[in-house]
């Protein structure tokens, strides 16, 4: 029974940036922390905050916000920092809220709108309504693309 479930929904964690929410696929994050330290690394690209020591595995941190050229904002209480891991890389995004995890029935998820000059489009693999909530799915790869 649970094998059908999965094939009929995509369960993500739910973020949010600036005033919209992005989701990502569960099985890709490894964990949400609040913040800490960041070393900065000379010569990344300004996305690039820097790197953390977190549990000995050294992970570098890029903030969403400066990725999709969006107005940067201070951190603050609810800020977060997601450790997604793609290609046995394991990378961290800045996030203003990491808000919930949920469930998205595949048939509610569309493929990107065709949104000319975006600088976001890009990166998004699609979008999901759900109930009165417009979440956008990120493409991890394309994301993270200048790390590779």
């Amino acid at each position: 029974m649970a094998n059908t479930l999965d094939v009929e929904s995509l369960k993500v964690i739910v973020f949010q940036l600036a005033d919209k929410e992005y989701a990502i696929p569960v099985n890709q994050v490894q964990g949400i922390e609040k913040t800490m330290h960041i070393t900065r690394v000379p010569k990344t690209p300004r996305y690039v905050k820097g790197v953390i020591n977190l549990r000995g595995v050294v992970t570098p941190i890029i903030d969403l916000r400066e990725r999709f050229d969006l107005n940067t904002s201070g951190d603050n209480d609810s800020t977060r920092i997601i450790i997604i891991s793609l290609d046995e890389m394991e990378v961290g995004f800045i996030v203003d809220a990491a808000n919930d995890v949920m469930d998205i029935p595949k048939e509610s998820i569309e493929p990107q709108p065709e949104v000319v000059g975006s600088l976001e489009e890009e990166f998004i693999s699609g979008v999901a309504k759900v109930g009165k909530r417009l979440l956008i799915l990120l493409h991890l790869d394309k994301v993270l693309n200048t790390l590779k």
